[in-house]
């Protein structure tokens, strides 16, 4: 019998809400976490708007939060978010072996000290032909002008370590960066890792915050985000056939993932079961998904098969849904080739239209969405649906939340570089 896995506690950061049960009503309302960007002075680009998460103070999860002062927003997102869901798990005071207690995490990379970073390189070019940088004045100076930890900050790897020593997990511990894709993978790998005896308990999820100046520069030179300044909370339109583009977000979302037996013996309660994993490659372009979403296709037919189950037994789909002309029609597509018939009764919606796109953290907290539609019975709705895309002709749940009782849910995640990653999370039951 293959070792199942099932979560016992979530813990997330989101433009909507500072912890799980503030976000959740935040998006079942509907209410929108977009607006101006205020983390540094975007008067200049095109795109002005984002999710931001606003309000955070880290002292509000950690007794030592001074410590992190210098440390990269998502660091401090990690870690509010993961001992938030260490917290709901009771991982803290159970009797768990710390060897086979591990974290894999799909982060994104921290963020340049920009000011210093940017004065550094003016300095270091000033005399230079054509505004070269000369490399010896920049290695001189950039000793005494950079600060260490916040350089250090830009490896993604380091909220995984950093979550390692908060939790004392001895265990196995790593970190990919698949860009869109890359928390709902590290959420499918860490389960095959408690599935073939790795580990008896990960913790698992994502963290990214890329709304700084070159954030913001590399996706507007992608065409990638809206341009809908004058009105934010209306940008992230998902499905929408005038919709323009992605709205960045940020935060973390961090889910314990535990062996069912483990579970048991120490009493843990359950909010699901991570019943299927697809992942597969496009193999086709960097930034453009493949036009008959092959891959995607693929990912959702691997996860049913992991899952075993069939496209009829599916109650909700959590859409990767960005609001870019061609991700939305081609996920419509994929969902409505991988899924068949079933395709047209499932209702599906996108958080995004909410929260913005969270990049390498937005798996995560999709799971976690799913998991809290199966508890309350209750499906978030796309906002913004105003004039449905011809192309996009499923049941976006438009405007308004609807009840309905969710037993499995399928999570889509896509990333650029064509990684496509498919979660199904179950009911749990015996």
């Amino acid at each position: 019998m293959r070792r199942r896995v099932v979560v016992t506690g979530i813990g997330m950061v989101t433009p909507v809400g500072l912890d799980v049960e503030s976000s959740w009503r935040s998006l079942v309302a509907g209410r929108s976490g977009v607006g101006r960007i205020s983390l540094f002075d975007a008067s200049s680009f095109p795109t002005q708007i984002a999710a931001e998460v606003r309000g955070f103070e880290l002292g509000r999860y950690l007794s030592d939060a001074e410590r992190w002062r210098e440390h990269s927003r998502n660091t401090v997102f990690a870690l509010a978010a993961g001992k938030m869901a260490a917290d709901d798990a009771g991982l803290f005071d159970a009797a768990i072996d710390r060897r086979r207690l591990g974290i894999y995490l799909g982060s994104g990379e921290g963020q340049h000290d920009f000011l210093p970073f940017v004065g550094l390189l003016y300095r270091s070019s000033q005399g230079m032909p054509g505004g070269k940088v000369d490399a010896a004045t920049f290695i001189r100076q950039g000793v005494k002008v950079l600060h260490p930890i916040r350089e250090s900050e830009q490896e993604p790897g380091t909220p995984a370590a950093h979550l390692a020593t908060l939790l004392g997990a001895q265990g196995p511990n790593a970190n990919c960066l698949t860009a869109c894709a890359a928390s709902s993978q590290a959420i499918g790998e860490a389960t095959e890792w408690i599935r073939r005896g790795d580990a008896d308990v990960i913790l698992s999820g994502g963290t990214h915050s890329m709304i700084h100046p070159f954030g913001v520069t590399g996706f507007n030179l992608l065409t990638a985000l809206s341009t809908r300044n004058d009105e934010p909370e209306r940008a992230s339109r998902p499905f929408d056939r005038d919709r323009d583009g992605f709205i960045l977000g940020e935060g973390a979302g961090m889910l314990v993932l535990e062996e069912l037996e483990h579970a048991k013996r120490r009493g843990a309660k359950i909010y699901g079961e991570v019943a299927g994993y697809g992942s597969t490659a496009d193999a086709f372009r960097l930034t453009d998904t493949h036009d008959e979403g092959r891959g995607a296709i693929a990912a959702v037919r691997e996860a049913l098969a992991d899952a075993g189950i069939n496209p009829e037994e599916i109650d909700y789909i959590n859409a990767h849904g960005t609001s870019t002309q061609v991700n939305d029609s081609i996920e419509t597509l994929a969902i409505k080739r991988s899924l068949g018939e079933a395709a047209y009764r499932i209702p599906v919606s996108s958080t995004k239209s909410m929260m913005g796109h969270l990049i390498a953290a937005a798996g995560s907290v999709e799971a976690i969405v799913c998991l809290l539609a199966i508890r309350d019975s209750v499906m978030p709705p796309t906002i913004n649906l105003d004039h449905p895309d011809a192309d996009c002709d499923l049941d976006y749940i438009p405007h308004v939340a609807r009840e309905g009782r969710v037993d499995v849910a399928l999570s889509n995640s896509f990333g650029f570089g064509g990684q496509n990653i498919a979660l199904i999370l179950r009911r749990y039951s015996e």
